[in-house]
C-alpha cells in the first residue's frame, strides 16, 4: 500500500540530510580551527574518555604538533578548543579576557560546593573570594610565615636524610604541613594520618572525581539536571558532599576565630586574616571557611608533584645539583643553614625552580575556560561557548618562547649572560596560569619550593638508591604519571647522604630545635 505525496517528501528528506550534511562539512564550519576528523552529531565523542585518562596532555601535545597552535574538538555538539602555544593563550586568554569566563561544571561547582569553589567557579562569589584570598597570599603578606616555611624545609630535610625510602610520604607530609600551619596555625605533622589531612584528600578526590571529563553524564546531557533528586543519585551525593565538607571547612574556620575571641589576640595564620577582613570583602564565615580550604587544596598535590620532581631531576641530572650546590657553597657557606634572606643572591637556584615548573608543570591543563561570544584568531572562528583549554605542557614548550631546545631540562635559560635572572618579575613559564585567572598562591608555592629545595642541596647530595629487588632503576625522563589534572613523576627510589662533615649534627640540632619549639609536636 502506498500513500500519495510519499516520494517528493523522501526526495525533500534527502535533500534536506544532504544539505546539512554539506554544511556541517564545509559552509562556515571550513573556518574553525583544524583538528581530527569528527564524525556528524557525536563529533569527537572518542576523545571524552580520554581526557580523564593518565597523561591526557600527551594527546593534545600530539594534537599541537599535527594541527597547530589551536585544535578543535566537538563532543555531542560542545565546541572545545585546545590552545598550545604561548602567545595565543596570551592573546585569548589574558588581552580578549573579557571573552572568557568558567564553563558550567554542574557537579563539582554547582552541587558539591555550591559555587564555593572560586578556582572553578565564576562572577561575584569568584570576585569577592579571590580578593581576600590574593590579600592573604601577596608577596608582604607571607613575609610573617618565613619562620615556618623554614622549620618544615628543616623537618623535611632531616626526614629525607633518615627515610629516605619514604620520600612521597616525606613529600606530603611537609607540603600538608606547612600549609595546615600557615592557614590554622597548626603545629607540624608527625605524619599524614591526621583528620585535618583526611578531609582535604578526600575533599580533593572528591573535586576530581566530580570535574573529569566524562565522570558524569549530567555534565554533556544538563537537561538531566531537571531530575528530581530522589531520581538522580549523583544529586543525593553531592548534596551530602556539601553538607559534610561545609560543616568540617567551618569547624576548622571557627576554631581559629574562637581562639581570638576568647584571647583577644591572634596568633598569625591565614584564617585569622580571614576572620578580621572577611566583612571588608563582604565574605560571610561559610565562604571565607572555605576559601581557606581551597587555598589547602589548590597548594598540596602541585607543591608535593613539584618537589618530587625536583628530586628526580637531581638524580637524573647530576652535573646540574652539583652546580646549584657549588652556588650555595658560594653564597651561604657550610657554617649555616639557609634561609629566605638568601633568596634573591641564588639566581641559579631560582632558574632551577622555574625550570622544574615549566618542564613539568604540576597541573598541565591549568584553569579551563569557556569563551562567552564568538571570536576569531589567525582567520579561524572560535564558536561562542567554546570550552577552551589551555594545554600548559605545550606552551611549556613554545619553541617560540624557549627555543629549539625546549623539549630539554636546561635552567641557564632563565639567565643572562652575567648569570642574573632574566626578568624577576616574569616567572619564565605558564604553569601559574594566565590573566585574571592566574594562580592567587603562586609567591607561596615559589617560597615553599625555594626553602625545600634549598635546604636540601645545602646539607646532602641525592643518589639513586636500589629498589626492592636490589637493582637501580632510574625512570625515563619522558615518562610522568598523571590523571585528571595533576602530574607526578612515575616511582623511584632515592637517598640523601649529608655531603660535608658536619651536616648530620646541624641538621639534627635544628631539627630538634625545631620540635622542642612546638612542645615535641
Amino acid at each position: 500500500m502506498t500513500y500519495q505525496g510519499t516520494e517528493p517528501l523522501a526526495l525533500v528528506g534527502v535533500f534536506v540530510v544532504v544539505l546539512l550534511a554539506v554544511l556541517y562539512f564545509d559552509g562556515s564550519r571550513a573556518q574553525l580551527p583544524p583538528g581530527p576528523p569528527r564524525l556528524p552529531i557525536v563529533g569527537n565523542l572518542k576523545y571524552l574518555t580520554v581526557l580523564g585518562r593518565p597523561k591526557p596532555w600527551h594527546l593534545f601535545h600530539k594534537f599541537a604538533q599535527e594541527y597547530g597552535p589551536l585544535t578543535y574538538l566537538e563532543l555531542l555538539g560542545k565546541p572545545v578548543v585546545v590552545i598550545s602555544n604561548a602567545e595565543t593563550a596570551k592573546e585569548l586568554l589574558v588581552r580578549r579576557a573579557s571573552n572568557v569566563s568558567r564553563p558550567r561544571m554542574i557537579v563539582g561547582n554547582e552541587y558539591v560546593s555550591r559555587n564555593l569553589n572560586f578556582i572553578v567557579s565564576d562572577g561575584d562569589i569568584w570576585r569577592r573570594m579571590r580578593r581576600a584570598s590574593e590579600a592573604q597570599l601577596g608577596v608582604k603578606s607571607l613575609i610573617k610565615f618565613e619562620d615556618i616555611q623554614t622549620d618544615e624545609g628543616i623537618l623535611f630535610a632531616y626526614d629525607m636524610w633518615m627515610r629516605p625510602e619514604k620520600r612521597q610520604e616525606n613529600i606530603l607530609r611537609v607540603t600538608a604541613s606547612a600549609i595546615l600551619s600557615v592557614l590554622y596555625d597548626q603545629p607540624p605533622l608527625q605524619s599524614l594520618d591526621n583528620p585535618t589531612v583526611r578531609l582535604m584528600d578526600e575533599y580533593a578526590h572528591r573535586m576530581r572525581t566530580a570535574v573529569q571529563p566524562g565522570a558524569n553524564l549530567v555534565e554533556a546531557m544538563p537537561i538531566l539536571d531537571y531530575l528530581p533528586t530522589f531520581l538522580a543519585p549523583w544529586k543525593q551525593n553531592a548534596n551530602k558532599d556539601f553538607q559534610i565538607f561545609s560543616s568540617m571547612f567551618l569547624e576548622k574556620f571557627e576554631a581559629v576565630k574562637n581562639i581570638g575571641t576568647l584571647s583577644g589576640e591572634q596568633r598569625p595564620s591565614l584564617c585569622a586574616k580571614l576572620v578580621e577582613s572577611g566583612p571588608r570583602h563582604e565574605l560571610n564565615d561559610l565562604e571565607s571557611a572555605w576559601a581557606a580550604a581551597l587555598i589547602y587544596g589548590a597548594a598540596y598535590e602541585t607543591t608535593s608533584a613539584s618537589l618530587a620532581w625536583f628530586l628526580l631531576i637531581m638524580i637524573q641530572f647530576p652535573h646540574i645539583q652539583q652546580k646549584a650546590q657549588e652556588e650555595i657553597d658560594t653564597v651561604i657557606g657550610r657554617s649555616r643553614m639557609p634561609s629566605f634572606s638568601d633568596m634573591n643572591h641564588l639566581p641559579y637556584i631560582r632558574a632551577l625552580m622555574r625550570e622544574i615548573l615549566r618542564w613539568r608543570p604540576p597541573a598541565p591543563f591549568g584553569v579551563i575556560y569557556q569563551s562567552v561570544k564568538d571570536d576569531y584568531f589567525d582567520g579561524k572562528m572560535i564558536p561562542g561557548g567554546s570550552v577552551c583549554i589551555p594545554n600548559i605542557w605545550s606552551i611549556n614548550r613554545d619553541p617560540e618562547v624557549y627555543g629549539a631546545d625546549a623539549h630539554a631540562f636546561r635552567p641557564e635559560r632563565h639567565l643572562s649572560s652575567d648569570g642574573k635572572l632574566k626578568d624577576e618579575k616574569d616567572e619564565g613559564h605558564f604553569s601559574f596560569g594566565f590573566g585574571r585567572r592566574e594562580c592567587v598562591g603562586k609567591y607561596y608555592a615559589n617560597k615553599a619550593l625555594f626553602i625545600d629545595i634549598t635546604m636540601i642541596l645545602w646539607g646532602m647530595s641525592i643518589r639513586p638508591a636500589p629498589n626492592g629487588s636490589g637493582q637501580i632503576v632510574i625512570p625515563s625522563i619522558s615518562e610522568d604519571v598523571g590523571e585528571g589534572f595533576v602530574a607526578f613523576p612515575p616511582p623511584f627510589e632515592c637517598k640523601c647522604e649529608p655531603r660535608f662533615e658536619g651536616a648530620e649534627a646541624t641538621l639534627k640540632q635544628a631539627r630538634d630545635a625545631v620540635l622542642s619549639a612546638h612542645g615535641g609536636c
